[in-house]
């Protein structure tokens, strides 16, 4: 049965990220009561104009520290799990810690629960992240049997770090390594994954104990993708297609660094690509239409041309 969000407590975990800034806009516009939980609550206080007056909360809680949760999750009628790293101990948030909040949304009577896994999740993966994503959705599932779960695609909006990376690096550099050209990717507008979500939490009755693989309509190269955002943002540098050795060798030794581009985990995942499989459903059984990348670049992209929105980008 279909639920209106309007009035109803949705606890957003993890929620002070790129996901959650957009979800959350996406959850007060239907009238949704919010709060926002995160190690870092501090960092979400933008939210809180968004809302009319007490509709934004914003409240402290570590998925490694199953004591703070109960708190936090008191009243709720809904629960979304965001919380993610690519660093540090990775099955504590993503897989146990997940599963930790599955158990606790369930003993605080929450009635919908969405977690976002990731394409790729796989408990044989090559990488940790990729195992502890799997973990996660085992053990939310375990918890919380009527989950929902979304393994989106990488995810692109104005505020990300993912084109905003690729565009600046146009920018600065004249000639631009491309990293595992070859590798598909399948890129998912953010507010497009916002939708699903809320789609997922107004029905968990036909959505619940599913799992959606969600992308964009498009599949593209990385080489493609490079070209692209580069032309949007009127810049030609000369791309230099690396080789996988390269790739792979490149992650290895400056992986680690803050600003590194790409670490070992992110390399093996995109060598690996990052599409829908076919055989699970998607944005279409959630109602979405999802937009093109092609839509949004030239308009946010603006502010990387060498004179911003007064460049002429044939002259650039």
């Amino acid at each position: 049965m279909a639920q209106d969000l309007a009035d109803k407590l949705v606890v957003v975990v993890g929620g002070s990220g790129f996901v959650g800034r957009h979800l959350a806009q996406e959850l007060l516009s239907r009238g949704a009561r919010l709060r926002v939980v995160s190690r870092n609550p501090e960092r979400a206080a933008a939210l809180k104009p968004l809302g009319n007056l007490g509709q934004v909360q914003l409240l402290r809680a570590d998925l490694t520290r199953t004591d703070t949760l109960p708190h936090v999750l008191a009243g709720a009628d809904a629960v979304v799990s965001l919380a993610g790293t690519f660093a540090g101990d990775l099955d504590a948030v993503m897989g146990r810690g997940a599963g930790a909040l599955a158990t606790a949304a369930k003993a605080a009577g929450a009635r919908a629960f969405v977690h976002v896994s990731a394409i790729g999740a796989d408990p044989d993966g090559a990488t940790g992240y990729a195992r502890a994503k799997a973990a996660g959705e085992a053990a939310v599932l375990a918890a919380f049997p009527a989950a929902t779960i979304m393994r989106p695609s990488v995810l692109f909006g104005q505020d990300d770090k993912f084109v905003n990376m690729f565009a600046g690096l146009s920018a600065m550099l004249p000639i631009l390594p491309v990293f595992g050209p070859s590798a598909n990717l399948q890129p998912l507008f953010v507010d497009d994954l916002a939708l699903a979500i809320c789609a997922a939490l107004e029905n968990p009755t036909l959505h619940g104990s599913k799992t959606f693989e969600l992308g964009g309509p498009e599949v593209v190269t990385m080489a493609e993708l490079n070209r692209r955002i580069a032309a949007a943002a009127g810049r030609a540098p000369l791309f230099a297609e690396l080789p996988d050795a390269a790739s792979a060798a490149f992650a290895a030794l400056t992986g680690w660094l803050p600003f590194a581009p790409l670490s070992r985990s992110q390399w093996l995942l995109l060598k690996a690509g990052n599409v829908t499989s076919g055989t699970l459903p998607g944005c279409a059984a959630l109602g979405v239409t999802p937009r093109p990348l092609g839509l949004f670049l030239d308009k946010w992209l603006v502010r990387y041309r060498k004179h911003g929105r007064f460049a002429d980008r044939a002259k650039t």
